[in-house]
């Protein structure tokens, strides 16, 4: 196996670059392409992405029927909006205008991989014989840039040039270099490509079908040789134990080759080297699941909420220790579960039951290529394998809530939301998740959730503007921290917004709900304080060279404060004025490099805790030590609003303060008469009771627990009181 940040920076790229320009190829308006009455699925603007090629004969690579079918179909990278409601096709990287060639190239086989995807699943749901026939063309293209010999064989080229010249090495040099020379993203969604292509084409066509599994077998061998060689050995990664067998060392690349791998072994059950591969694919998946838990958190005995060394009385002053009664008793009812729920996965910490994305990190969670428990759903059914379905369900019930109270599908958090940029494939990700896992688990109100989160493509979204258009297909890049909108609309947003339109067309209920929510009434949920914001301070702001750490990043700048040195942060009140949850993200040391950093917070004279910030072994991190939240053992009550700490040892690196409040909520609203819904997410680990509903409006509400089993369920005509289990969530949904 081969381990690499910059192959997962660059992976990211398409994801996070918005735009990379180039001259024009083609221009020409996104033109309306009517879809059936009522669906929303559009591929107007996909079919106007379509190119044809017709590479020359190469060495080890081929297609099927290439010789008396040499064109190729595949659609460019990019599209630039132009005036008019035009669009010019580009590809990627500076374009030299002698040869005709991008620096990276006009094609690539992710996007191919993807398209197919689009094609094959609009065909299959609504019978569409045009999307039947690029999609056979497209996984023709796909076909061509797999490696068939030598000692890369089953590998994938990432680029091609818009002569149909494959190009192995792009500039910027992106990693593996040659793109085929190990595994990668591209594989891994040509698996998913190749794989949902066999089931498509096993009957109707089966000699074609026949020609998807070689391929898909060729790169399943690849994935064996690379991958699958280290299965069941376990890395260290800053003290917690990760799987040695993922793609790139990631959930999320490994992820969509399971959702290819799957959607085949429903087909060709008795393929059991496949099936095999694939067992073992979900297994790394859900092995990452395990990794959330922070040892540093509540819980964690002497960590937090206790000294580490046993003397935080000691350390501190009898005012720093002791409480007024007053304070004691709005927090009391909160201590208890601190006490329980404070680790990572559990009704808590950060990252509040995700799944996360890369072996390398335990810091590091983005929206993007985000598909783990949707994949672990689809398994779960292909396998037979309850035992996939848990993670999934522990991430839909419990991470999905918070991540829409806290403002949606953002690209990155590292740990502190620091990319706020939203994009589609971000969006699509979290609802494919959430209706896969509903359908695996017969979950229904995780269906509700998807419909909400779909409303991001109809207004619910940082912009307040729709970012799918059904009459032309087209979807926006994406949209900015500041709500700008980028209009163009390359490859991967607009698959992304088509396979959320076609899985919307396919839940009509969902669909619903997404349509009828276009405008945001109120959110309460996580919130970013900037240490470098303190209200008062005795310590030193640093500004460091590059935020990035190799493995996470500061959000900016830092508070660095020694022994005896304090600092004091304005919280500001919740929407709802009740206590708040606060997780200071500090930079924790590895044991035994450096004196381990001890913290003591309060509020007032209201002890909230003791951290002590440290990680175990490096291990294949990029760097010694990690970024982490820890969350406080006790809320601030809601009579506060700030907090302060002072160092006890060490130097305490604050970069932020997660603040959340005890009760996460969402209120949205549409144009159409009596649209309206309102989420609260419990984050403690005792009931909390809560009000939901809108005046003179018939709802159903509805309450969950934090497995998303329903709890109770009744018709409501005005704002109403329900008790929210531990860490479950309640939603209040009226539709026009």
């Amino acid at each position: 196996m081969t381990n690499s940040l910059a192959r997962r920076m660059t992976a990211g790229a398409a994801s996070v670059t918005l735009l990379i320009g180039g001259l024009a190829l083609a221009s020409s308006p996104a033109s309306a392409s009517p879809s059936a009455a009522g669906a929303l699925t559009n591929t107007a603007h996909l079919d106007f992405l379509l190119d044809e090629v017709s590479p020359a004969a190469v060495p080890g690579h081929s297609s099927y029927r290439l010789d008396t079918e040499p064109a190729l179909t595949l659609p460019w990278t990019y599209a630039d909006a132009r005036d008019g409601g035009t669009f010019e096709r580009v590809g990627g990287g500076p374009l030299d205008p002698a040869t005709g060639d991008y620096g990276q190239g006009a094609f690539n086989s992710d996007d191919v991989a993807r398209t197919a995807v689009v094609y094959l699943r609009h065909w299959q749901q609504t019978g569409d014989d045009a999307s039947r026939q690029k999609a056979y063309e497209v996984l023709r293209a796909l076909a061509y840039f797999q490696t068939t010999e030598g000692p890369d064989a089953g590998n994938v080229v990432l680029w091609m040039q818009p002569d149909g010249e494959l190009n192995p090495s792009a500039e910027p040099v992106e990693l593996p270099d040659p793109s085929d020379s190990a595994e990668s993203y591209w594989l891994a969604r040509s698996l998913w490509a190749l794989g949902e292509g066999f089931a498509a084409f096993r009957d109707v066509d089966p000699e074609f079908a026949a020609f998807l599994q070689e391929r898909l077998q060729l790169g399943v061998a690849a994935v064996d040789r690379e991958v699958l060689d280290a299965y069941g050995q376990y890395a260290v990664a800053d003290g917690v134990s990760v799987p040695a067998w993922l793609i790139v060392d990631g959930a999320d690349a490994t992820a969509e080759a399971v959702l290819g791998l799957a959607a085949y072994t429903a087909a060709a059950p008795d393929d059991t080297a496949v099936r095999d591969s694939l067992a073992k694919l979900a297994e790394g998946v859900a092995a990452m699941a395990r990794t959330t838990t922070d040892p540093n958190g509540p819980g964690a005995g002497a960590r937090s909420g206790e000294s580490a060394d046993g003397s935080a009385a000691s350390e501190a002053t009898s005012d720093e220790t002791d409480a007024a009664d007053g304070d004691h008793a709005a927090a009391g009812s909160f201590t208890a579960s601190g006490a329980r729920h404070g680790s990572g996965g559990a009704a808590g910490s950060w990252p509040y039951g995700a799944i996360l994305p890369w072996a390398e990190s335990r810091s590091m969670w983005h929206a993007w290529s985000s598909q783990m428990s949707g994949a672990l759903a689809r398994a779960s059914v292909a396998l037979d394998d309850d035992t996939l379905l848990q993670p999934a369900v522990t991430e839909s019930a419990r991470f999905a809530p918070t991540l829409l109270t806290a403002g949606g599908p953002d690209n990155a958090w590292y740990p502190s939301p620091t990319e706020r940029v939203q994009l589609a494939y971000g969006a699509d990700s979290r609802l494919q998740n959430l209706l896969a896992t509903s359908e695996a688990a017969g979950l229904p109100g995780l269906a509700d959730l998807a419909g909400i989160q779909a409303a991001w493509f109809f207004g619910l979204n940082p912009a307040a503007t729709p970012m799918y258009d059904p009459a032309t297909g087209v979807t926006y890049d994406g949209i900015q921290p500041d709500g700008s909108i980028n209009r163009n609309s390359g490859a991967e947003s607009t698959i992304h917004g088509l396979l959320s339109m076609l899985a919307l067309d396919a839940h009509p209920s969902v669909s619903a709900i997404a349509q009828s929510l276009t405008t945001l009434d109120a959110r309460d949920g996580l919130r970013v304080v900037e240490a470098e914001a303190a209200t008062s301070t005795t310590g030193t702001v640093v500004t460091p060279e590059s935020t990035w750490t190799e493995e996470s990043s500061w959000s900016g700048s830092y508070l660095a404060l020694t022994k005896g040195q304090k600092a004091t942060f304005t919280l500001g009140a919740s929407g709802a004025g009740g206590a708040q949850i606060v997780e200071p993200v500090v930079w924790n040391v590895e044991d035994g490099t450096a004196r381990t950093p001890k913290s003591l917070w309060r509020s007032g004279s209201l002890p909230l805790g003791v951290l002590s910030s440290s990680v175990g072994e490096q291990g294949i991190t990029a760097a010694s030590g990690a970024l982490l939240p820890q969350r406080l053992w006790l809320p601030v009550p809601a009579s506060r609003d700030s907090v302060e700490v002072r160092a006890l040892a060490g130097e305490v690196d604050v970069d932020a303060l997660l603040v959340r409040p005890v009760v996460g909520t969402l209120s949205a609203s549409g144009a159409a008469p009596g649209a309206s819904a309102q989420l609260a997410q419990n984050n403690l680990g005792l009931p909390q009771r809560v009000t939901l509903g809108a005046a003179s409006l018939t709802q159903t509400l509805r309450s969950y627990d934090a497995s998303g089993a329903l709890v109770s369920e009744r018709t409501i005509t005005g704002p109403s009181t329900v008790w929210l289990p531990s860490g479950g969530y309640a939603l209040a949904l009226a539709q026009p």
